[in-house]
């Protein structure tokens, strides 16, 4: 009986400890990484780099994050292709980093690709699900990388509104000397790209601040969209982290609902750049400001009033349907597009 009891005693605390059956870090070897928890993909963190044809190249030419619907059916981001192929799911670049008096685009991938190299650390242990991807920057051509980048996803419980939540932490380190990481915020710093069949009619921005110029404004704290695919809408917060670099500026009223933070900063030579975001994605229209002030007070550790704020559509988003029509995700076996340069189109838009 003894016996009995020992290996029952044993087996409650073995369940008590065991990561859940239906929360796992799924590989596939050289091509991603998929986050699942109760039994649903959340997010699928793209780790290929292959250089075998011009277009796999493009394809692959840096890591970036998906995140999912809340069913786990499928990307709700943008991958390679279509509008500013360069665009890719949550993903971090400049497009002016100088070191040493020469200046690199890794923003638009010009010359050179970002390469994930290995997972420092994966974790799928109960409620804990996180990934650390060890990321070099290339610089010139047979060059050693000019960056190194230590990028964690860390995804905790959501808790309704939302239905997924995603810390993001990189630790990017200077490697050949003295960098400046610099740029505008249409071409620099963490972003978070829609997929390609947004609706751009229908996309909303949110801001901590009344009578919001985002163009202009500094350091917002926070700031959110919501946007409409197939036919769904869904909203996602950027929770900006008190301990990033100052004077940040936004890029948050694009209609294609590209947006993110600029960080416009410099490392020296051996030291390292810490960012931290935290993004909540949820489904429906954007939450009240009451909501994301919490959120925001919960990740920081502050306890902070709710700011008034400003709630409006997209530059270009009243347009009628007919004139701005979402554009077809383009197949994974499409040429490579031709060299992109600002983010521009011919008619429309400006940067």
């Amino acid at each position: 009986m003894k016996l009995k009891h020992l290996s029952y005693l044993l087996f409650l605390a073995f369940a008590a400890t065991a990561p859940a059956a239906d929360s796992a870090l799924k590989e596939t070897a050289g091509q991603h990484l998929d986050v699942v928890r109760d039994g649903k993909t959340i997010a699928r963190y793209m780790t290929a780099h292959d250089k075998s044809t011009p277009e796999k190249a493009h394809e692959t030419y840096k890591p970036y994050l998906h995140i999912f619907d809340a069913a786990g059916s499928g990307p709700i981001t943008k991958g390679a292709g279509g509008d500013f192929t360069h665009h890719r799911g949550i993903y971090l670049g400049w497009n002016k980093i100088t070191v040493d008096g020469k200046t690199y685009d890794r923003w638009h991938m010009k010359g050179g690709d970002q390469v994930h190299e290995k997972f420092l650390e994966e974790k799928a242990d109960g409620d804990t699900l996180s990934i650390t991807s060890l990321v070099k920057w290339d610089g010139e051509a047979g060059a050693p990388p000019i960056l190194q980048d230590e990028r964690t996803f860390s995804f905790p419980p959501a808790t309704a509104p939302f239905y997924n939540v995603v810390d993001v932490t990189h630790k990017v380190k200077a490697l050949v000397g003295d960098t400046i990481l610099s740029g505008d915020p249409e071409h620099a710093g963490l972003h978070y790209r829609p997929a390609q069949e947004v609706d751009r009619t229908k996309t909303m921005y949110i801001y901590p601040v009344e009578n919001a110029n985002a163009h202009k404004d500094l350091d917002y704290p926070w700031f959110g969209e919501s946007y409409s695919v197939g036919g769904k809408t869904y909203n996602v917060v950027y929770l900006n982290h008190p301990d990033n670099p100052k004077k940040a500026r936004i890029s948050a009223y694009r209609d294609y609902g590209r947006f993110g933070a600029f960080f416009d900063t410099a490392v020296k030579k051996d030291e390292v750049l810490t960012l931290k975001v935290r993004f909540l994605i949820g489904e429906g229209e954007l939450p009240s400001a009451d909501v994301i002030q919490k959120a925001w007070n919960e990740y920081t550790g502050k306890n902070e009033p709710t700011p008034k704020s400003t709630l409006k559509p997209a530059e270009g988003a009243t347009k009628t349907p007919g004139g701005n029509k979402p554009k077809p995700q383009p197949k994974a076996d499409a040429k490579a597009p031709k060299p992109e340069g600002k983010d521009t189109k011919p008619t429309a838009e400006k940067k």
